[in-house]
């Protein structure tokens, strides 16, 4: 094709974002390309980040695992921050353990109830020792 073959208005060179005559174009493939993989990336920071509390919980073994579990996914489905937010502090802050020592003053004190009268001083020892050979004595001779 000749400059002679153009149209008088035509320039000389068009840009490559112009759609081509054959349908081509280079700039509306490249950005569906770009929506794509961002779309997705943004799928994935999503989930990751509500993900967050529950990494947290499972690290540390926490005992309330199950709750953060509940609570994140509240938040997923729900779209409501402030599940997110309370899963965050549960998973954050572990709650005082109050069964443990009321657990040991129970123990110690079912201990207390199981200890033997004390053994009575040696003065003592005498007479009760004489009513014990009585008592086997007598056993003895039946």
């Amino acid at each position: 094709m000749t400059a002679a073959d153009l149209h008088p208005m035509a320039t000389g060179h068009i840009p490559r974002y112009v759609v081509a005559a054959d349908g081509s174009d280079y700039l509306f493939s490249a950005m569906i390309v770009f929506f794509v993989v961002l779309v997705v990336l943004i799928g994935v920071g999503y989930l990751t980040l509500h993900s967050v509390p529950e990494k947290m919980a499972h690290e540390n073994n926490h005992p309330q695992f199950q709750l953060v579990g509940i609570l994140a996914l509240l938040a997923l489905f729900t779209h409501n921050g402030l599940f997110w937010v309370a899963a965050i502090l549960v998973a954050g802050f572990q709650f005082p353990d109050f069964a443990t020592p009321l657990r040991n003053i129970a123990d110690a004190i079912r201990s207390l109830g199981r200890v033997q009268a004390p053994e009575p001083l040696p003065e003592a020892a005498a007479p009760a020792a004489s009513v014990r050979e009585a008592g086997e004595a007598q056993e003895h001779s039946k």
